[in-house]
């Protein structure tokens, strides 16, 4: 019979897959031998491998080229990064190896990119999308970079009022976006996004407003599904109700050229994730070719902002099981070395779900767990995977553990961890009953694709948290 947790994965799912291997009875991530990264760095443990950002982004530009070669398309593609999904410098770094452009969403945004420019990383006719609603220093940050030479910063106004703020504190030449206040999906609480302008609204605005304003140019509309890129009737008609306003606005707005389609890329969440990018990308490009070429329109400039999809691959967080209790006749809780909470707060917060494997032992039985973490609260816990309903790992054997024999000690780890998690978790800050924050290592390749890895953050001191705290 196969019973060994190895058999489960196999016949579970499609298994080896590109970023996952076994070698050993140990897990390889990206072809990085997670057990030598762990006895060298110990755990709890965030780890980034930084060439999945480039791989994921050189991906999305090959599909949408292609797709544009395909329709025969007159214009161009933008790729974006939305710099909320991840901040690091070393993210930005890698991100801007690849010749894209950079989506804001707050004032610091372009302070960030400001110091990005004088390092020399960013080019000043690089696009930078401002998105976001826009308070008085947002607004100014926008100013500075016009009059530092940034003639491509985008302000999108997010309502009608921001474009009174802009007039006011803008002299030189700026393009506007105009982000549409699109519908949400039936289960939402609410009908309409709270962001944007609304359809109705659009064209006697621009009219009234921009059109007669020799210091603006109208470039760029801009729509954002929430829920992302998915083939589901409810996108389509989101992004035809989008480019058809599109096509009203350029007959009365020549200047207009661009058509930012926001909303990201999905990312795994389960080894069984299925997601046609190809197919995406080259329905996307005909479905607004076809709606300019009946409207009798140029077709636009696409711009996508993909935030989770450049970062979130890239990431994973490893810990090690502390202890196995037995609490009933059905449930095992395994006691990881750190918390849910602070780690990995989407997991609370919204219930979102990451891939979730052993690292070693996968020669052993396996055996369904619930995963308990470090605070006192009833909600740091982690028992379900997407696509099996619970969380199954090697078999412990719960008296005798731990042992002395480190080699005995579960490892595991959770995948695709790379967006949102630190700046929803408050980096550096005070984490919920003063869990320290994990050691932040980073991996990349050298030269010769030799595996290299670099220390960027200690795991928080107990000093670093009194004095954040005033003593």
């Amino acid at each position: 019979m196969k019973t060994k947790y190895i058999d489960l994965i196999s016949q579970t799912y499609e298994f080896p897959q590109e970023e996952f291997t076994v070698e050993g009875n140990e897990l390889l991530f990206n072809g990085v031998p997670l057990m030598d990264i762990i006895k060298q760095y110990g755990t709890p443990l965030k780890i980034t491998y930084l060439p999945k950002i480039s791989q994921n982004i050189q991906k999305a530009k090959r599909w949408f080229n292609v797709a544009i070669a395909k329709s025969d398309y007159k214009s161009s593609y933008h790729y974006c990064y939305c710099t909320k999904s991840s901040h690091f410098e070393f993210v930005l770094s890698e991100v801007l190896k690849n010749d894209v452009h950079l989506e804001t969403s707050s004032a610091f945004d372009l302070n960030l990119i400001e110091t990005l420019a004088e390092n020399g990383q960013f080019q000043k006719d690089n696009y930078i999308i401002c998105n976001g609603f826009k308070r008085q220093p947002y607004i100014d940050n926008i100013s500075m970079m016009l009059e530092k030479g940034f003639t491509n910063t985008i302000p999108v106004l997010d309502s009608k009022k921001e474009f009174d703020m802009l007039d006011k504190n803008i002299n030189n030449k700026c393009k506007v976006g105009i982000r549409i206040a699109t519908e949400e999906e039936p289960q939402f609480e609410f009908y309409t996004s709270r962001l944007g302008i609304r359809y109705n609204d659009i064209i006697p605005f621009y009219q009234e407003k921009i059109k007669n304003n020799p210091k603006f140019e109208l470039k760029m509309l801009h729509f954002f599904i929430n829920t992302g890129i998915h083939d589901t009737a409810y996108y389509w008609n989101e992004l035809t109700k989008c480019v058809n306003m599109y096509c009203e606005l350029k007959k009365i707005s020549p200047e207009l050229d661009s058509l930012n389609i926001g909303g990201g890329f999905p990312i795994k969440s389960s080894l069984s994730f299925d997601y046609d990018y190809e197919y995406m990308a080259e329905e996307i490009v005909s479905q607004i070719k076809t709606i300019c070429n009946r409207e009798g329109v140029e077709e636009p400039d696409i711009f996508t902002e993909f935030g989770s999809y450049t970062v979130g691959e890239a990431s994973a967080v490893l810990f090690s099981v502390l202890q196995q209790k037995r609490q009933n006749d059905r449930e095992l809780w395994n006691m990881i070395d750190s918390s849910f909470m602070t780690t990995l707060p989407d997991t609370w917060a919204i219930n979102q779900q990451f891939i979730i494997l052993a690292i070693n032992h996968w020669d052993q039985g396996y055996e369904r767990v619930f995963l308990g973490g470090l605070t006192c609260d009833s909600h740091d816990y982690y028992n379900s995977e997407a696509h099996l309903n619970a969380v199954f790992l090697p078999q412990i054997a719960s008296e005798a553990y731990p042992t002395e024999n480190s080699e005995d000690i579960q490892y595991i780890g959770l995948f695709n961890t790379g967006a949102y998690q630190e700046a929803l978790g408050g980096y550096g800050g005070i984490q919920h009953c003063m869990t320290p924050a994990p050691k932040h290592i980073i991996i990349y390749r050298d030269e010769d694709d030799e595996i290299c890895t670099k220390l960027f953050a200690k795991e928080q001191s107990y000093k670093s948290m009194l004095k954040i705290l005033g003593y």
